[in-house]
């Protein structure tokens, strides 16, 4: 159980890496020139969901083509 749950914090941890450096604007488009104030605050939220921010970054991208 505890093997689970760090892969899946260490996923969300670079996921939340790349999501806040590439892929938030494609979500939020309102984020776009948001500080990284902000992007720290959102971090562990990123990290902990990023199943969910992951299906929503994929399907904005099939929208934007």
């Amino acid at each position: 159980m505890l093997a689970t749950t760090e892969v899946y914090a260490s996923i969300g941890l670079l996921f939340a890496v790349a999501f806040l450096t590439a892929g938030i604007s494609h979500v939020d488009p309102g984020s776009k020139g948001s500080g990284i104030g902000f992007r720290l605050i959102i971090l562990p939220g990123v990290a902990a969901l990023w199943p969910v921010l992951l299906a929503q970054w994929i399907r904005g991208r099939e929208h934007a083509a």
